[in-house]
């Protein structure tokens, strides 16, 4: 009697979603496995991710990571790499951002330690939302320096020139401090996707 055996690791039903999601933030997908060239060339169609690096030793992670951000082509890249095992964590070291996913069956103290970002949950629909969350929040500080010098290039000539009251320039001042708190308060009323704020931390 002949048999065979086949294993394999079933896909998180986010998976395809978040791959998606990255592409639609113009965000280029590529996969690193130590699988064999099959099996992983398989799962990269799956998902729609465009681009399927396998057979890589552990060790050998880093330096697919240091390759992407090279480019070879002259232009430089920003990579951000998602890991949760022991065996991710220089890549995860290596790369611009590092995102350890932290759940119980896999991630270590390795990896949560060498990334930047602690996805608190497994969930891939998470990496999306932690690069959309960072996005919102760069533009907001962008904005909140531009109004609080905005007032400032406003005000100070007008008080130089004497034509600002103390009284004025005080409620100039408060408000500016408002609209800025206000702006980024902004914020809280962001919501990913199916994930909860709190799932995202950077550290």
């Amino acid at each position: 009697m002949v048999a065979l055996l086949g294993f394999g690791d079933e896909l998180k039903p986010q998976s395809a979603q978040a791959v998606a999601q990255l592409h639609a933030l113009g965000i280029e997908t590529v996969m690193i496995s130590g699988d064999n060239r099959g099996a992983a060339e398989a799962v990269g169609r799956a998902l729609g991710i465009g681009k399927v690096v396998a057979e890589v030793l552990p060790a050998d992670k880093a330096e697919q990571v240091r390759a992407l951000k090279s480019g070879g082509d002259g232009h430089p890249r920003v990579v951000a790499m998602v890991g949760d095992g022991i065996n991710d964590a220089p890549a995860l070291a290596a790369a611009d951002v590092g995102m350890a996913m932290a759940n119980p069956h896999g991630a270590t103290d390795v990896a949560l330690h060498a990334a930047g970002v602690t996805l608190m949950r497994g969930d891939p629909a998470l990496v999306p939302a932690a690069i959309d969350i960072s996005r919102r929040t760069s533009a907001k500080i962008h904005q909140n320096l531009f109004w609080a010098f905005g007032y400032n290039v406003i005000g100070i000539p007008l008080a130089m020139a004497g034509g600002l009251s103390p009284m004025l320039a005080g409620a100039a001042m408060a408000f500016s401090s408002v609209s800025v708190v206000g702006n980024a308060l902004l914020l809280s009323r962001w919501h990913a996707k199916g994930s909860r704020p709190e799932a995202v931390q950077s550290h």
